[in-house]
């Protein structure tokens, strides 16, 4: 028997040494970071490319006039002029205060819920479907009761603005800490974490993915919710973006109006991208994602 194990020792040796050979000669031919680079640029490149085309092709079928949907000439040159001058900067400053304001009150109220709910059955069981419900109400649906709360206030923005972010938020959390193994809180509770340091060094890091994916999902309720605010509660300011768009409508200015919403739709993918290099770091950490980022 002892023989046999001497005899095989060799032979795993040999496999072992196979697999790193195989895993380093795939690290030689990894692609470099230009290349990466490239690769995760050329599609959105190729989509951009594709949507004004299509765009351009609509406004010459002439199927409405360029007054109502200019072409991507007129709105590009329209933009120009927007970032050169005030206005837009100052909206866009009104803008990003009022969701950081109420993006940090919502994730603040979100994972102090989420943080509760996950841990007490009662409360669970108390208020834990109707976290969902909140979820699923349209935040358009709130503002009627929030103007009659607040009036045309900031206030009345901030009020939706936190009943449709917190509630993804505290979700998120919930589904996290759900997931977090047994086995590991009684690893933790053995090396003597109780309390608020079983959250901080075990529930916590374990929920994070979970806690960001809600995190991220908060911050696009908020978004939503704070743009249907300013469209709706638009005599509080006239520099918030929002209140462009409906200027611009009530204009009829379609080159602002497109322009003002590139603006957002931009300030969306910044934010996408801020959450999908956290939701990249998570993922390396946890060793699911290699160094190069394949």
């Amino acid at each position: 028997m002892a023989g046999d194990t001497l005899a095989t020792a060799p032979r795993t040796d040999a496999e072992i040494s196979g697999l790193d050979a195989l895993e380093l000669a795939g690290r030689d031919q990894s692609r470099t970071r230009a290349s990466r680079l490239w690769a995760a640029t050329w599609p959105k490149l190729a989509a951009l490319a594709l949507a004004l085309a299509t765009w351009q092709v609509v406004v010459w079928t002439g199927w409405k006039p360029e007054y109502s949907l200019p072409g991507p000439a007129a709105v590009g040159r329209e933009l120009l002029r927007q970032v050169s001058g005030v206005q837009l900067w100052d909206g866009l400053a009104t803008t990003l205060r009022r969701a950081a304001l109420g993006y940090l009150f919502s994730v603040a109220v979100g994972l102090l819920l989420g943080l509760a709910v996950a841990r007490s059955r009662i409360l669970r069981a108390a208020i834990g479907s109707m976290i969902t419900a909140l979820q699923t109400m349209p935040s358009i649906a709130w503002f009627p009761l929030a103007i009659l709360l607040f009036e045309l206030s900031e206030k009345a923005i901030f009020f939706v603005v936190v009943l449709g972010a917190a509630p993804s938020i505290a979700n998120g959390v919930i589904a996290g800490v759900d997931y977090v193994p047994p086995l590991l809180l009684r690893a933790g509770r053995n090396l003597g974490a109780r309390g608020l340091n079983l959250y901080r060094y075990v529930i916590a890091p374990a929920a994070l993915p979970a806690i960001v994916a809600g995190l991220k999902q908060g911050w696009a309720f908020s978004w939503r919710s704070l743009m249907a605010g300013e469209l709706i509660v638009v005599g509080i300011s006239q520099t918030s973006l929002g209140a462009q768009l409906t200027y611009s409508r009530e204009l009829s200015d379609a080159p602002w109006l497109i322009s003002t919403m590139i603006v957002i739709l931009v300030l969306g993918l910044v934010v996408d991208a801020a959450f999908g290099a956290a939701d990249k770091a998570i993922r390396r950490r946890w060793g699911v994602l290699d160094q190069a980022g394949q």
